[in-house]
C-alpha cells in the first residue's frame, strides 16, 4: 500500500509538473507578445545565457531542442537573482546559443519579453554581440503585469 501511494504522490508531481511547463512555455493562455515589440526578422542570432538557460534539458524543453552552448563571459557585470547589474571590474560566466527567429520567439516566451525582461543588445568579452535578457525595472513594467512577473 505504501509503495502505491507513493507511485501516486510521484505521478501527481509529474503531471503537475508538465501542466506547469506547458502553460509557461506552450499555452495560448499565459503570454501574449505586448504590440510596441518589434516583430522578430527571419535569420540566427547569438543570445547570451546566464541562467536556467545553460542548461541543455531546459533549453530542449523551451526551444524544442537543446543546440550547442559555447562558453563566454560578460565582463562588467554581476550576476543578482535573476538578473545582471553594471559591475566594473566583475564578470558573468555564460554561454552563448545560435538560435533562428522561432526560436527566439519562443525565448522571448519563456522570458516574458516586454513583461519581465527586454533583450538588450550587448558585447561579450570576445568582442561577438549577442542579446542578453535584462530584467524590466518596476517602473518599465506594463501595469497589468501583476506583482509575480
Amino acid at each position: 500500500m505504501r509503495a502505491r501511494h507513493a507511485v501516486l504522490v510521484i505521478l501527481t508531481g509529474l503531471l503537475l509538473l508538465l501542466g506547469w511547463l506547458w502553460l509557461n512555455m506552450l499555452s495560448p493562455y499565459t503570454y501574449d507578445r505586448p504590440e510596441h515589440l518589434a516583430d522578430i526578422e527571419e535569420g540566427e542570432y547569438s543570445v547570451f545565457v546566464y541562467g536556467t538557460l545553460r542548461f541543455a534539458p531546459i533549453r530542449w524543453l523551451v526551444m524544442g531542442r537543446a543546440g550547442e552552448a559555447d562558453p563566454a563571459v560578460l565582463e562588467g557585470y554581476r550576476r543578482e537573482g535573476l538578473d545582471l547589474t553594471e559591475a566594473p571590474g566583475e564578470r558573468v560566466a555564460g554561454e552563448v546559443i545560435e538560435v533562428d527567429a522561432g526560436e527566439l520567439e519562443r525565448l522571448d516566451r519563456y522570458e516574458r519579453l516586454g513583461i519581465r525582461y527586454e533583450r538588450v543588445p550587448t558585447r561579450l568579452a570576445d568582442g561577438r554581440m549577442v542579446w542578453v535578457y535584462r530584467r524590466l525595472k518596476a517602473s518599465q513594467r506594463p501595469a497589468d503585469a501583476g506583482a509575480t512577473n
